[in-house]
């Protein structure tokens, strides 16, 4: 069997079933938050506007209210770390491929991340607003030269930047406990109608022009995404992701303090209203991911899971798929497409949970029929050729 990276470009030596799963279960998970970013009334821009939290199921209870904000709580933030951790331990095993090699570190490594940091760009500028590739790729920088250091100076690293985060969204929640809510905010009607009725150069325009408000949440949690890039090369080096009784007996215990812990503590946050949401999205939602890789592991350890295969899929075509269901969201909820958001504001939140569900089926069945002939994703090919300077492998017969 062989590991691959995750979403990085880089170096295929051996796999391990469980990170194609978790990786997949990532993609599919962040956007079950995304999701309500494309349907909601001004769209990207809505975002800065409180877009992303949920609706008080206590204000206002109702099946629909409370189906909402579970979907939205089980996905907001912790798929996105989930995936963070793994683009991590991805960047660790690119580093002991190297080494087993014999090849310098970081060598050739500033280059993948470039290559990455121009197609979060692209994918910013042509198709969603709100993309994680180019965080990632700055991230990837710092956490690539750590690796060639001691375990004590990436342990320092790690703990300074996760005091640092916490500090911040300390004084955040802190502010926004201490000064009187003004409500929700209403839609900038000009975005509203330009993903409504405006053209598609309009929306790059918009994106280009508003690049340093669309672009503040890497930088908000930089030092959460150096925290939880440590932790996944930290939790590959401790065997967690193997099939040893000892990986086993550590994805027991992420899944005991992860969801123990964690979950209590983001239903309180998110159940504590809108003041406490940068908390719950940026503090306790990590907890909440190391909880869900060892309850994925432990289910997979102990039981054939349905579907596991179908995520396996997504997994092996990470990249591909997170670009895939932005396009195909954007291409349904805009104006310049369907306009779903516009023909069905208003219906409630059933419709959005169900074009999560369709765009999910879309993508486990065009990543299993394309794997079926091709080794990589496309997007992962484009990666991979542009990398290498080895020709890639003929499509399979």
């Amino acid at each position: 069997m062989a590991h691959t990276t995750l979403a990085a470009p880089g170096v295929t030596t051996t796999r391990l079933p469980l990170l194609d799963v978790l990786r997949g279960a990532a993609i599919l998970g962040t956007l079950m938050t995304n999701v309500w970013i494309f349907a909601s009334p001004g769209s990207e821009r809505g975002v800065l506007d409180g877009g992303l939290r949920a609706p008080d199921p206590l204000a206002a209870p109702s099946a629909a209210t409370i189906a909402e904000s579970v979907f939205r709580f089980l996905a907001d933030g912790k798929f996105l770390s989930l995936l963070t951790i793994l683009f991590g331990v991805g960047l660790a095993i690119q580093y002991d491929s190297a080494a087993r090699r014999g090849e310098r570190w970081p060598g050739r490594y500033p280059r993948r991340a470039a290559f990455l940091f121009l197609e979060g760009t692209v994918h910013f500028v042509l198709v969603f607003a709100w993309d994680v590739l180019m965080g990632y790729a700055v991230t990837a920088l710092l956490v690539a030269r750590l690796l060639s250091r001691s375990e004590k100076v990436r342990r320092a690293a790690m703990w300074t930047a996760a005091g640092l985060h916490l500090a911040l969204i300390g004084l955040v929640t802190l502010g926004d406990l201490t000064t009187a809510d003004p409500g929700p905010r209403a839609p900038d009607p000009a975005a509203v109608e330009l993903y409504a009725r405006g053209g598609y150069l309009d929306q790059i325009s918009f994106r280009l022009d508003h690049a340093l408000a669309l672009r503040v949440e890497p930088v908000f949690s930089f030092g959460l995404l150096v925290f939880l890039f440590l932790l996944g090369v930290r939790l590959h080096r401790a065997g967690a992701f193997g099939a040893s009784p000892h990986g086993r007996r550590i994805r027991v215990r992420m899944a005991g303090w992860g969801l123990g812990l964690g979950l209590p503590l983001g239903a309180a946050a998110a159940l504590g209203g809108p003041d406490l949401f940068v908390l719950g999205r940026y503090g306790i939602a990590p907890l909440i991911a190391v909880g869900y890789i060892g309850l994925i592991g432990c289910a997979l350890d102990r039981f054939r899971v349905p579907g596991a295969g179908a995520l396996g899929s997504v997994g092996r075509t990470a990249l591909s798929c997170y670009v895939g269901q932005n396009l195909l969201c954007m291409l349904l909820c805009y104006g310049i497409g369907l306009g779903l958001a516009d023909r069905l504001a208003g219906s409630g939140p059933w419709w959005v949970m169900g074009l999560w569900a369709g765009v999910s089926l879309v993508l486990v069945a065009a990543s299993r029929l394309w794997l079926r002939r091709f080794d990589r994703g496309p997007l992962e090919a484009v990666q991979h050729r542009a990398l290498s300077s080895r020709p890639s492998p003929a499509p399979r017969p």
